[in-house]
């Protein structure tokens, strides 16, 4: 059983949708921090999220991102229908779990990498213009999107590091916690 505290500001993905003109390099790098935060946590408990996404997420006070919606809700155009049952976030899932049905934290550390993107997008919908099908095509074939206006290098390159294709190649949330630390505490 997971307890949750109420979360009063709403889905992440509104928030950086309504505010993303006053959103402030620090601030952005703050939520990916407390987003690492919170899958550190889950994935040392060897919990797997499967569907980590700005969707999910909530905004408490003082911008404090909280991961959240453990498989309870769906937004039916992020998904396609899987095997008649299964409805799965193409875009925002990793390689692996399309391909083959394997989920493990690493492809938490995908989807990761793309709710850091939706971060610094300030709620842009990943794979702009694509469909999911043209999405998947594209990712099977190394592609990864470029970064948004005004994100730094170094958590761009964390996202790409994110966006490996072997799972193995992938920082693990206590790496991932330490390096967006780092450089949110860096930032002035």
């Amino acid at each position: 059983m997971i307890v949750m505290e109420l979360v009063v500001g709403g889905s992440l993905l509104t928030f950086l949708r309504s505010n993303s003109s006053s959103l402030t390099q620090k601030q952005l790098l703050s939520m990916c921090r407390d987003a690492a935060a919170g899958m550190r946590y889950l994935e040392n408990k060897n919990c797997i999220h499967r569907d980590l996404a700005a969707r999910n997420c909530l905004v408490g006070s003082e911008n404090t991102v909280k991961i959240s919606d453990f498989g309870m809700s769906r937004e039916e155009e992020e998904y396609i229908v899987s095997d008649g049952m299964k409805q799965i976030p193409i875009k925002w899932t990793a390689p692996e779990a399309l391909n083959f049905g394997k989920y493990t934290s690493l492809c938490d550390v995908w989807s990761y990498g793309v709710l850091s993107w939706e971060i610094f997008a300030k709620g842009g919908t990943p794979y702009p213009g694509m469909s999911n099908s043209k999405a998947r095509e594209k990712i099977d074939g190394g592609y990864r999107m470029p970064a948004p206006d005004g994100t730094p290098n170094e958590i761009y390159q964390l996202m790409l590091r994110c966006w490996e294709y072997q799972p193995e190649k992938r920082p693990h949330f206590d790496q991932i916690y330490a390096i967006v630390d780092k450089i949110a505490s860096s930032c002035r």
